[in-house]
C-alpha cells in the first residue's frame, strides 16, 4: 500500500523539529490506557532482549520488573529521551525527513511504537526498516489510541474513523513483504467520543497491532 501525496500532509507543514524543540514531561493517554499496555509488553516481550523504543519519550510504559538486554530509543527532543530511565542509549531523528534508521540489520527482538504512528507520513518505508532491524521471530506492536496533536497528524488519520486506523496500520505491516498476519487488540471506550477527545473522563480506548518478522 502507498499513500497518495495529499494524505501524507499536515495541517502544520512546519518542520517537525520546530514543533518537538519543547520537551513535554506529560504522558499523553489515560491511565487506564498506559496499563494495559505495560501488560500487554509484559506478556509479549522476552526479558534480556533487544528492544527498540521507536518514537519515545520520557517514558516507555515497559514493565518494571522485567529487565532488558539493552533498551535503545529515538525520538524527536533531547532532553525527553535524556529523562527516561529505561534507554540505555538513544538517538534524535527526524523520520519524516530521513527515514533510514542507524542500526545494523536484525538486532532487535522488538520493536515498539506508543501513541505515534499518526504522525508518519513515510510509514512504508519505517515499516521496512522496522522488518529490516528485527531478528527472525522478532515482534513489533504499535499501540494507538484516538488522542493526537491534530496540526500533526497525517491526513488519512486525521480524516478517518477509529476503525479505518486500525485497517490504515494493519496495511503498513500486510505492505512488507516477512511480517505475520497482524493481530490487532481492540478496546473500546464506554465513555462519550467527545470527552475522550478532551481528555476527559479516562476510559481512552486502546488499539494495538502486533506481528512478526517470519522472513
Amino acid at each position: 500500500m502507498l499513500l497518495r501525496p495529499e494524505e501524507r500532509t499536515k495541517l502544520d507543514g512546519t518542520a517537525d523539529t520546530l514543533f518537538y524543540d519543547f520537551p513535554r514531561f506529560v504522558t499523553h493517554v489515560d491511565e487506564g490506557f498506559i496499563q494495559q499496555l505495560t501488560d500487554l509488553y509484559g506478556e509479549r516481550l522476552q526479558p534480556q532482549t533487544r528492544i527498540l523504543d521507536l518514537m519515545s519519550s520520557w517514558v516507555s510504559h515497559l514493565p518494571d520488573e522485567m529487565e532488558f538486554a539493552h533498551v535503545e530509543g529515538h525520538g524527536m527532543n533531547e532532553a525527553e529521551l535524556a529523562r527516561n530511565p529505561r534507554l540505555n542509549h538513544f538517538f534524535v531523528q527526524d523520520l519524516n525527513q530521513n527515514p533510514a534508521l542507524p542500526l545494523p540489520d536484525r538486532t532487535f527482538d522488538a520493536v515498539l511504537n506508543t501513541v505515534s504512528i499518526q504522525y508518519l507520513q513515510y510509514p512504508e518505508a519505517i515499516f521496512s526498516e522496522i522488518h529490516r532491524i528485527l531478528k527472525p521471530g522478532g515482534i513489533a506492536i504499535v499501540s494507538f489510541s484516538n488522542r493526537m496533536f491534530y496540526q500533526k497528524a497525517i491526513q488519512i488519520w486525521r480524516e478517518g474513523t477509529e476503525s479505518s486506523r486500525l485497517q490504515l496500520v494493519k496495511q503498513y505491516f500486510q505492505g512488507v513483504p516477512g511480517f505475520s498476519a497482524p493481530e490487532i487488540v481492540s478496546r473500546q471506550s464506554q465513555v462519550p467520543a467527545f470527552l475522550q477527545m478532551l481528555g476527559r473522563g479516562g476510559g481512552d480506548p486502546f488499539y494495538a497491532l502486533i506481528s512478526h518478522r517470519i522472513l
